[in-house]
């Protein structure tokens, strides 16, 4: 159907072939390339943090743990908070605050302001992912959110791997301050074009801001019995899969491989392979049943760890390949299967996925450099395999999980997943 020959009630909202169709993909698509770069950035920089601020490895992982931990808070009440000061603005202001803190960042002379700096952005940050998908299910009509929706993850899945690859390849040209400042520029002109571009909210109607309203909401999920399972996965997951490239840079930096930061850095291109593993993976789930592929996506992650203990630099790889691919794919599964359990308390639900999905960063992230300090990479080996195998036996006992009734599957935004 044609714009033009929509009934009016349906033409107000932003429809494919319109001009506010390709101006709110442009600014969407900026947005997510921008949250995630600024986010991500500094995983390939934690060797050049040790070394030129003298912490552990646990301590340069605060660097990002930090920041996704605080995200993980924010995110809970940042679209209480863009309902009672509009959607655009929330967004405009978290992305143009985000930029400026991560230019900020590449000029901090000690590691402790410079890890002020980074939890100050967990906060700004939080403003853009929180909102963002509430406001394509206000403003899209429904027959074209699903290609807003895509295009908005496209660019997160971008942003997150071009902010680690480009910081961690001019790391090696000059030093890791202009790599951070350089994303923190591309930030900032993603920042205004997502500022210009970007059409006002038609139909959003203010709300008064009430803590107690948005407590009663959270609280009536756990009274299933899958959700809560759900969310531990999530946490385990991005958990398993921060600690994994948090620590590759300073097992590839070292002998015998001795690899330069720039190659490091272009490792973060397997994450590609995510924006396929996702769509795939849950395809399939869709045909099979998630009861049936969720455990897949874990078993593969546990033989991509497997594979990284080997001494070939060729199985490393493959290794991380199969921990990425599992990633994602379970990632799909997982936060969809969130979106059909949760009913009329999908807005919560998700809020409450991504909290835990963060927390998994934050908290196992920097976990792990305890392990790597003692042990090595066999001691961050040890850890993710643990934790993937928690993750592997939530999954087998969610075979037993009672499916819900004549519930329709929701095209949840969450299908092709938060980037990590």
């Amino acid at each position: 159907m044609a714009p033009a020959d929509l009934p009016a009630d349906a033409a107000s909202y932003i429809h494919h072939g319109t001009p506010a169709f390709r101006r709110t993909n442009l600014a969407l698509f900026a947005a997510g390339l921008a949250t995630f770069g600024l986010l991500y950035c500094v995983q390939p920089l934690m060797p050049e943090f040790s070394r030129d601020y003298g912490v552990s490895e646990a301590g340069a992982a605060m660097s990002l743990s930090l920041t996704t931990g605080v995200l993980a808070f924010a995110m809970l009440f940042a679209g209480g908070l863009s309902d009672a000061w509009g959607r655009k603005p929330v967004m405009v202001a978290s992305l143009l605050s985000s930029a400026v803190l991560v230019l900020a960042s590449a000029a901090m002379p000690s590691w402790g302001s410079l890890l002020v700096v980074r939890t100050l952005l967990g906060l700004t940050l939080s403003g853009l992912p929180a909102v963002a998908m509430t406001y394509l299910s206000e403003e899209m009509h429904v027959d074209s959110i699903g290609l807003g929706m895509g295009l908005y993850i496209s660019g997160s899945a971008v942003g997150g791997m071009g902010g680690r690859l480009v910081t961690g390849v001019l790391t090696d040209f000059f030093d890791w301050r202009v790599g951070v400042a350089v994303v923190g520029v591309i930030g900032l002109a993603c920042a205004l074009a997502f500022w210009r571009a970007l059409p006002p909210s038609r139909h959003f109607v203010r709300q008064p801001l009430s803590t107690r309203a948005l407590a009663a909401r959270f609280g009536g999920m756990f009274h299933d019995h899958g959700l809560p399972w759900l969310f531990i996965e999530g946490f385990l997951l991005l958990g398993a899969f921060v600690t994994v490239y948090n620590y590759l840079g300073y097992r590839l930096l070292a002998p015998p491989y001795n690899l330069s930061q720039a190659v490091v850095g272009l490792i973060f291109g397997i994450y590609l392979i995510g924006t396929f593993s996702s769509a795939w993976m849950g395809h399939l789930a869709g045909k099979l049943g998630r009861r049936k592929v969720l455990w897949t996506a874990l078993a593969l992650m546990l033989v991509g760890v497997l594979l990284t203990l080997a001494a070939s630099l060729w199985l490393i790889m493959l290794g991380i390949v199969a921990i990425t691919f599992g990633f994602f794919g379970g990632h799909s599964i997982v936060s969809s299967w969130v979106g059909r359990r949760a009913g009329a308390a999908k807005a919560q639900a998700s809020s409450m996925y991504l909290f835990c999905y963060y927390m998994g960063s934050s908290v196992a992230g920097a976990s792990g450099g305890l392990f790597y300090a003692a042990h090595g990479w066999n001691g961050v080996a040890a850890f993710v395999g643990a934790l993937v195998l928690a993750g592997l036996a939530i999954a087998l006992g969610l075979v037993r999980l009672q499916p819900l009734v004549n519930v329709p599957t929701p095209p949840t935004p969450m299908s092709k997943g938060a980037m990590g």
